[in-house]
């Protein structure tokens, strides 16, 4: 036998809590009286959320929908206007205090008397759910006082059964506020920019916040963004920190850098200027200023020159992988055969002055292998050294995206800096020992001894590249191969400048000092 009670529930402002405990213990009696037996309990004003537990009530339908419902449409209508900050006025009981504590929870958190769909979502409709609670949309309505009169005009409305986003819709222009024909401002907090980030714990509530920016290589692109967003390796916040751009790519560029055509131009004008000097020692060829000290170590260490301002240019544009293994071996090669040359021919004026007694043991060193094996030797170390390196540790491509915010620089990781020193170690060694060895016969009788020239020229080397190192070392990014250039240029300028213009000189202006007799007869003094 089925029993069926329709129960009326008294509203919310009563106990709920007595009430609901009646109805279960009714139903635990009923059912222990008949197994089948069932309470259908209609409410036309109980709001409180328990009695949507379907598992406690499963047979009690209410007329209202739960506060849930209500709040959720009141914090919509917060949302829209974008009022955070916000005063609320319940009643002074458990009632008042639930509906205060699910209000605040529902604007921190949106709610997600999971709805039953409706046919049409935007039609009013009226339907049980499934936790018995009769459905049905809300109106905005804005109250107008106008004389002793109140007016009210539908704004708008409110459906709970809609798809997130189309739940509220407002016709602002319907609206008519009191004090002001815009939407008033209900904040505790200006909000938070694109660029910036809101930093709560100012104040125990959370829609009170400063606004701090985001942090270096950070963006926000979003009002009100609760953390900033870090920037990829390769992009960099703009000036106002609302957007991500790519980092600018640095580099002795061609098209835009200056310094590139200027070094361009130097290295040009300097190996114009060797390739000049190498055929007038060409065309002077049989000359006595042009024989001494082995006309062929001077074409060889004019040759070295040459190539050595040419280099310059393989530290210019953009670096690569084999740019990278080419310059930097490259000067260190050139050099050492140009240092080798010097050295070679501070060996043979030495060799020439000692073999001049009778019977010295020198003269048998006074041969042609002489100098060219002093090169050859000299320069294979440097060679093996290189050779080394690039099969090791080689040089490459580095992208540098730390050192300066903003820029990516493109430069040349030298592989290996142990490689790198030996390369300068081994061609300072080089020209410390020629630059002793002139400096020692600098002062012996010769109209064209050139030992004083290669002391000033090995002095001028030694000076450059002791100074080069610590500016290497204390350098980024692209001033960092300004330096390497300036070396590379300013010591080819020096031997070149050194050892050649002087006897240019003399060839061109003095040829009455370009005679055998001169050399004699300077010897003989």
């Amino acid at each position: 036998m089925a029993v069926g009670v329709v129960v009326s529930l008294p509203s919310s402002s009563q106990r709920m809590s007595d009430i609901c405990q009646v109805l279960r213990n009714f139903e635990e009696s009923t059912q222990t009286l008949s197994g089948d037996a069932a309470i259908i309990s209609i409410s036309y004003g109980a709001s409180d959320p328990s009695l949507s537990d379907r598992l406690l009530y499963p047979h009690v339908f209410r007329m209202v929908q739960n506060n849930h419902i209500h709040n959720m449409a009141i914090s919509e209508l917060l949302e829209h206007f974008g009022w955070t900050w916000v005063g609320i006025i319940v009643s002074d009981d458990e009632t008042g205090e639930n509906e205060l504590q699910i209000l605040t929870k529902q604007k921190l958190q949106r709610y997600i008397q999971r709805m039953k769909s409706s046919p049409d979502p935007m039609r009013p409709s009226y339907y049980f759910n499934e936790q018995g609670e009769a459905m049905h949309p809300y109106k905005i309505i804005n109250w107008l006082h106008t004389g002793e009169a109140i007016s009210e005009v539908e704004v708008g409305n409110f459906t709970p059964w809609a798809v997130s986003g189309e739940k509220l819709h407002i016709n602002r222009q319907s609206i008519t506020w009191k004090h002001t024909k815009e939407i008033p401002v209900s904040r505790c907090s200006d909000q938070c920019s694109p660029g910036s980030r809101k930093k709560t714990g100012r104040t125990i509530h959370a829609c009170c916040y400063d606004c701090i920016p985001c942090a270096e290589g950070e963006i926000s692109n979003i009002t009100d963004a609760e953390n900033c967003i870090k920037c990829q390796n390769d992009e960099w916040p703009n000036e106002k920190r609302d957007q991500c751009l790519p980092k600018v790519l640095e580099f002795i560029s061609y098209q835009n850098d200056t310094m590139a055509s200027f070094f361009s131009g130097v290295s040009v004008f300097g190996s114009l200027v060797t390739a000049f000097i190498f055929g007038i020692f060409i065309f002077y060829r049989d000359t006595p200023i042009v024989k001494a000290n082995n006309r062929n170590l001077s074409y060889l260490l004019l040759v070295s020159i040459f190539l050595s301002f040419l280099s310059v240019f393989l530290f210019l544009g953009c670096p690569s992988d084999v740019t990278c293994r080419l310059q930097i071996t490259s000067f260190g090669i050139f050099f050492s055969v140009a240092v080798s040359s010097l050295l070679a021919k501070t060996v043979m004026v030495c060799v020439a002055f000692k073999s001049t007694k009778p019977g010295s043991p020198w003269r048998k060193w006074l041969n042609v292998k002489l100098p060219y094996t002093i090169v050859l030797l000299c320069s294979s170390i440097q060679f093996v050294i290189c050779v080394f390196w690039l099969s090791i540790f080689p040089p490459f491509q580095d992208l540098d995206t730390e050192s300066y915010p903003g820029k990516i620089i493109i430069q040349c990781n030298e592989g290996s800096d142990i490689c790198f020193y030996f390369v300068l170690g081994y061609m300072g060694l080089l020209a410390a020992v020629s630059f002793f060895l002139a400096f020692m016969v600098r002062t012996l009788p010769d109209s064209f001894n050139e030992a004083k020239y290669i002391t000033f020229s090995m002095l001028l080397f030694c000076s450059v590249w002791i100074s080069m190192i610590p500016a290497y070392l204390s350098t980024r990014g692209k001033y960092m191969v300004v330096v390497e250039i300036f070396a590379v240029m300013a010591s080819s300028t020096g031997l070149l400048g050194c050892v050649f213009l002087p006897k240019c000189f003399i060839i061109l202006f003095k040829p009455e000092m370009n005679r055998k007799t001169d050399l004699l007869g300077k010897r003989q003094e």
